[in-house]
């Protein structure tokens, strides 16, 4: 195994560690802010740095297409390219893939560019190569990720091809110091999410993914299919929730002994002035904000909130400077963080279900 987690403390199935890896080593849980094209929208690495970020997460669709892979490998992989010293992890494009309607076959998927039109094969191998090229300190194998609601059938051929693919990644990957995770599906049906965590578990990934969830289906119906799945993956791996971030999402999915995360929520949302705060979501183009003295939020200790007022980033939002986006992005990013820090302290001090009516009040 290319990764080592190490538990650190545990309450109930909640547990927060570190995660071991060939560069390095990360504090788990953590959330990875999403950098599909190599820099996480209006922020530099070095504002990533700043805010204790650990790992990023980039995207295999879109650098394949923009650069390309041969521009990034010779300019030193992600890590040179993107002048980041933290870790890396891409994920394999397949839910971007699967978001333009590809023709898909047992081989793979052939999908057309959203940038230029061109015709593009991804097959488990290529994906592979792709990642291996690209650098990435822990690379996701090809899954098919449906939408949902879904029928069991389409969710049950979805499940036996994301289980063909990942035996085909693990044969094709050979990057050294390169962790390889394999993803789980079966959508919201819990026998399926059961047996595709046993049978890709048997495989023997460095760590598991946990996909397909958080895209279209209720919360509770969400919450249960994670639990059979995590019920069966081993907890000497890292588990890995795809694609949640929401506060209490985050706060749920711990406790339930998840250990990764990543989501485009911090950065989407202060892009468009919409804040993460202790009073819950604000949108900060409302009319009353307009004269508002204080920082986006009191309890939060972060640059942006230490200097400006919400008037005044509203005012940049009103007159479209692009600096508004990017504060917003930095208060929201270190607001996930500080909560990642406040689930630590929980799982430690067996307070997190405390944690969680809290969030929940503003969350839920």
């Amino acid at each position: 195994m290319t990764v080592r987690l190490e538990v650190t403390a545990t309450a109930g199935a909640a547990r927060t560690g570190v995660l071991h890896t060939a560069r390095g080593s990360f504090r788990t849980p953590c959330f990875m802010p999403v950098g599909s094209k190599g820099a996480v929208r209006a922020l530099s690495s070095e504002d990533l740095e700043a805010l204790g970020v650990e790992v990023v997460l980039a995207n295999t669709y879109h650098l394949m297409l923009r650069p390309g892979v041969a521009v990034v490998e010779q300019l030193g992989g992600l890590h040179g390219f993107m002048g980041w010293p933290g870790h890396v992890l891409t994920d394999s494009g397949g839910f971007q893939v699967f978001s333009l309607r590809p023709l898909v076959d047992d081989d793979g998927v052939v999908f057309r560019s959203t940038y230029d039109g061109t015709r593009h094969r991804l097959t488990p191998e290529s994906a592979v190569a792709v990642q291996e090229a690209l650098g990435a300190d822990i690379q996701m194998a090809l899954d098919v990720c449906l939408a949902l609601p879904a029928s069991r059938d389409a969710l049950l051929v979805a499940m036996e091809r994301t289980l063909a693919w990942a035996g085909r990644a693990q044969a094709a990957h050979r990057r050294e110091g390169q962790a390889l995770f394999g993803i789980v599906q079966g959508g919201a049906d819990t026998a399926l999410r059961a047996e595709s965590a046993r049978r890709t578990v048997a495989l023997g990934f460095d760590g598991y993914g946990i996909g397909g969830l958080a895209v279209g289906e209720p919360r509770a119906e969400m919450v249960e299919a994670l639990d059979a799945a995590v019920a069966e993956l081993p907890a000497d791996r890292p588990r890995y929730l795809m694609g949640v971030g929401d506060p209490l999402g985050l706060v749920d999915a711990v406790a339930r002994g998840v250990d990764m995360f990543d989501c485009v929520v911090p950065s989407r949302w202060g892009r468009h002035g919409t804040v993460l705060s202790s009073e819950g979501r604000l949108h900060l183009r409302n009319a009353r904000f307009a004269a508002d003295r204080g920082p986006l939020d009191e309890h939060c200790a972060c640059a942006v909130c230490g200097r400006w007022s919400r008037a005044y980033l509203r005012h940049l939002l009103q007159v479209g400077d692009p600096g508004a986006g990017r504060l917003v992005t930095v208060h929201n990013l270190a607001w996930v963080l500080a909560l990642m820090d406040r689930i630590h302290a929980a799982v430690a001090a067996g307070t997190l279900d405390a944690l969680r009516r809290e969030v929940s009040a503003q969350w839920a």
